[in-house]
């Protein structure tokens, strides 16, 4: 492809905190964003024109294919039969491809599929009622029962070690799952992994600390060995080959108590835990999504420095109005930003914003700076 600016315009399916950040990075570019979002004033609104209506609906989303020249989504609930059907009548130019978002929205097709490529997955079973539930639980003893589609930060997600809470646990989940064996692992590690037009790269190997199964810090490098770090890169990048079309990809993996490296769950988009490339990485994970999509060359995945990432989550009994205080501290540090994610309204450990600090080059170790960033994330409240 021949690059010019002014540049095309990218419509994009979603308009959270993420469509927000795609903006952001494809200013610079000369590349224009139109969002579809259902939820008027949406996050990315500030940075691009929003198309008002649901991610299923036909007219809106052909009115955001007629605004475009490719389209793109941040978010599972894309459906990618229309999709497919805007690609052929409109003659526009859709990625990742709707294949890889019919992979990977139904969590069972995924691990089948990367079961199927000998990527390295933890054993699962199809669960369709509580007897297939209590069939799992007597071959792996413990298990997280999965919603197939829908679930994040958590929500769809049940663990389960009792026979009798199967039932209770299949109601919880509200629909079709699946039971995967509780793995013994070290650490959570993610790689944002990028496919472009005939090659693929890769950001360094992260490590993920969760709480309450939601994300609240990135640290990367991971603090694992090198051998690690290399068989992470190495699974990620199998499973990219398997995934069609161009696009970021945030692949979560285990390491194992056997140093080994399993595939937990992938997403089609730039990922959360690969919010730390923004200030972290020579090109931020949102600017080559927007570069990936278009087909022109992608950017460089290095690491400027080591990097840590921290979640400003909302941490409130119930939902207010967002009014986030105690931003002195972070915003009178070096190498440390702030990124308000625009929410009209917090919710109990809703992600409202994030902190990233980069290391300045003090000779402190990695561990010192992660926890500094939670020292000044716990600083801020609302207000």
């Amino acid at each position: 492809m021949t690059v010019t600016v002014p540049g095309p315009t990218l419509g994009v399916v979603g308009g959270g905190q993420l469509g927000r950040m795609l903006g952001e990075a494809a200013a610079p570019l000369g590349v224009d964003i139109v969002v579809l979002d259902p939820t008027p004033d949406c996050p990315a609104a500030a940075v691009a024109d929003q198309i008002v209506g649901d991610f299923t609906d036909p007219e809106a989303m052909a009115e955001l294919a007629a605004r475009a020249d490719a389209l793109t989504f941040e978010i599972e609930l894309a459906d990618p039969d229309l999709l497919d059907e805007l690609a052929a009548k409109e003659g526009i130019d859709v990625h990742p491809s709707p294949d890889a978002l019919r992979t990977i929205e139904d969590k069972l097709v995924q691990k089948r599929t990367f079961g199927e490529a000998d990527i390295p997955i933890p054993p699962f079973h199809r669960v369709d009622d509580a007897d297939d539930l209590r069939a799992a639980l007597d071959e792996f003893g413990s298990v997280m029962l999965k919603a197939r589609t829908g679930g994040y930060d958590g929500r769809g997600n049940v663990p389960v070690t009792d026979p009798e809470d199967a039932e209770a646990a299949i109601e919880e989940v509200g629909g079709p799952a699946m039971a995967e064996a509780f793995v013994d692992f070290e650490r959570e590690l993610s790689v944002i992994g990028v496919r472009g037009e005939g090659e693929i790269r890769t950001f360094p190997v992260g490590e993920n600390v969760h709480e309450e199964e939601i994300l609240r810090e990135t640290v990367v490098p991971a603090r694992t060995t090198d051998d690690v770090r290399e068989e992470a890169d190495r699974v990620a990048r199998e499973v990219l080959s398997h995934l069609p079309g161009r696009g970021v990809f945030g692949i979560e993996l285990f390491e194992t108590s056997d140093g080994d490296v399993l595939v937990n769950e992938v997403a089609p988009r730039p990922h959360n835990s690969g919010h730390w490339t923004i200030e972290g990485a020579l090109c931020s994970q949102f600017e080559q999504h927007v570069r990936a999509v278009l087909g022109w060359p992608l950017g460089a995945t290095t690491q400027r420095a080591p990097t840590v990432s921290a979640n400003i989550l909302g941490t409130v009994e119930e939902s207010q109005p967002a009014r986030l205080a105690g931003l002195e501290p972070p915003l009178s540090e070096p190498g440390v930003s702030l990124h308000w994610y625009g929410k009209e309204e917090v919710r109990p450990l809703r992600k409202m914003g994030h902190l990233t600090a980069v290391d300045t080059g003090d000779d402190g170790s990695i561990e010192s700076l992660l926890e500094h960033v939670r020292e000044l994330r716990d600083g801020l409240h609302f207000d």
